[in-house]
């Protein structure tokens, strides 16, 4: 599982914009690049991420190798009730990754 670092507040106001920011620690290897002994580096990108606000999507998104190393994610959504915020993620070799913050709303 990837290390995360996730940005947003903790207190919201009912109806509120949320901004979330999310950054993935991931090499986001294209499957072009040589390693030092001359041989391509594997692809391993992450290419599925959807982030889910009390057990609902409200944001998803398809990745590719476009995105560079230790990609950052940045979306909104409006604040309804307190609840858990969790991300989920999946690169090439199958491995997902998962975070979760808390929202309340007041």
């Amino acid at each position: 599982m990837a290390l995360s670092r996730i940005r947003m507040p903790e207190v919201a106001r009912r109806g509120e914009l949320v901004e979330v920011g999310i950054l993935i620690q991931h090499p986001m290897e294209t499957g072009f690049r040589r390693g030092q002994n001359g041989e391509r580096v594997p692809r391993n990108a992450i290419h599925s991420f959807r982030c889910r606000y009390n057990g609902v999507d409200v944001f998803r998104a398809t990745l590719s190798t476009g995105i560079a190393a230790n990609p950052t994610l940045r979306f909104f959504f409006v604040a309804a009730e307190s609840g858990d915020v969790e991300f989920w993620w999946l690169d090439d070799d199958e491995v997902e990754g998962t975070a979760r913050a808390r929202l309340n709303v007041t």
